[in-house]
């Protein structure tokens, strides 16, 4: 069974931990000094948020598989999406380890679609986002190097929504 992914940046990751432990009236699976991450089934999400000095907001969605058989399926609807795939294949992330690729939907909005297969001391390595678009990068990087793409520049204000 899949499950929606979302990852907030936020500038008070206390605060934070505490707005959304109320919200949706259960407290964090992780808490670490600059992460935390709710598991919920209802509505069967996989919330995670973090201070790591990107702009306050989302930074990305994804979809979370549980089996590698849900994963290939996923990837190869990725294929078919018309849009560039960056395969990272295993990596460390979010402390957790995973197999991963990503992409950016026709408006820049990067998703990560993922099947997490253990977890990790370290927050981790991963992709970076170049001009709009995701770009490449080596896995492994230092700890504070945030794993997660961030927007190249933050959205334009809106009067709606």
């Amino acid at each position: 069974m899949k499950r929606l992914h979302v990852h907030i940046a936020v500038d008070d990751l206390t605060q934070s931990v505490a707005f959304y432990s109320t919200l949706f009236s259960a407290e964090p699976t992780v808490v670490k000094s600059d992460y935390a991450k709710w598991m919920l089934d209802d509505p069967r999400v996989n919330l995670a948020i973090s201070q790591r000095g990107a702009p306050a907001g989302v930074e990305h969605l994804g979809i979370q598989v549980e089996t590698g058989e849900e994963l290939a399926d996923v990837y190869d609807r990725l294929t078919r999406a018309d849009a560039t795939v960056l395969e990272e294949g295993e990596t460390t992330c979010c402390y957790a380890k995973s197999e991963k690729s990503w992409v950016s939907d026709p408006s820049g909005v990067a998703w990560e679609v993922f099947h997490t297969t253990g977890d990790s001391a370290v927050y981790g390595g991963g992709p970076e986002i170049a001009d709009g678009r995701l770009a490449a990068t080596p896995t492994g990087m230092a700890v504070e190097r945030a794993c997660c793409p961030a927007p190249a520049t933050a959205p334009a204000p809106s009067g709606c929504c």
